[in-house]
């Protein structure tokens, strides 16, 4: 992978067999990716990313305006979110089965010893996340193995800092982030679908775009909610 500088802007730039570029703009720091054609020389790409310079500081900006979380530290009256919805965390101190838990009133209790780290307190609500993923993503790999018609030999969650999502197209197996959880359901489902549809097309080429225009017609719209770009 190579990388060019545009008015200090670092930019990853990928050659690869494609025929159209690709730009694009990662969060939640901004990242820069351009995939362009093996054949196009450095000046070319050089006056496309030029060309491309307002849209790129655009999509910087809605990232860098969004609202930025404090250092967490796992005490009551923190807002989590949970399936897109925001929750007030609640420490809730117990003897018992330490464990977590929804309210009706928007609480998300966590029940803990006294003395429990907020290291501890973390771990526990990313297993609770964990969790409820690994009972949400199974009807969702079933419901679109039909549909795409490939199947999904297994799946796995963990924490990923520049990715939703991959595939291990080899092994037939989709790996998703931790950080879905906190996601809307719909958000969960395009993650899902998208790598799915990796096991008919490797690349981010016209192919897999056809692919998800076909199978999940409102998908670019899915993507920017997820990315905060909506």
């Amino acid at each position: 992978m190579d990388k060019i500088t545009v008015e200090n802007i670092d930019i990853e730039l990928l050659r690869k067999k494609i025929k159209n570029i690709h730009l694009t703009v990662y969060p939640p720091d901004g990242r820069i990716s351009l995939s362009v054609p093996k054949q196009m020389d450095d000046e070319a790409v050089r006056n496309f990313v030029v060309s491309k310079l307002a849209w790129i500081n655009k999509q910087k900006s809605k990232l860098t305006t969004q609202e930025v979380q404090t250092e967490r530290e796992y005490i009551s009256g923190e807002s989590h979110y949970f399936l897109g919805s925001k929750y007030l965390l609640n420490i809730i101190e117990t003897t018992g089965k330490q464990h977590v838990e929804l309210t009706s009133n928007k609480c998300l209790d966590l029940h803990a010893r006294s003395g429990c780290s907020a290291e501890n307190r973390e771990k526990m609500l990313s297993e609770w996340y964990r969790q409820n993923l690994k009972e949400i993503i199974p009807p969702l790999i079933e419901k679109w193995e039909k549909i795409i018609g490939v199947n999904v030999n297994d799946f796995g969650i963990k924490l990923m800092k520049t990715r939703w999502g991959t595939c291990n197209i080899r092994d037939g197996r989709i790996w998703l982030n931790l950080e879905l959880a906190k996601k809307n359901p719909r958000c969960i489902e395009y993650i899902v679908v998208h790598e799915m549809v990796h096991l008919l097309e490797k690349y981010h080429n016209q192919n897999f775009k056809n692919y998800m225009n076909k199978f999940l017609p409102d998908w670019k719209v899915i993507k920017n909610e997820l990315n905060g770009l909506a």
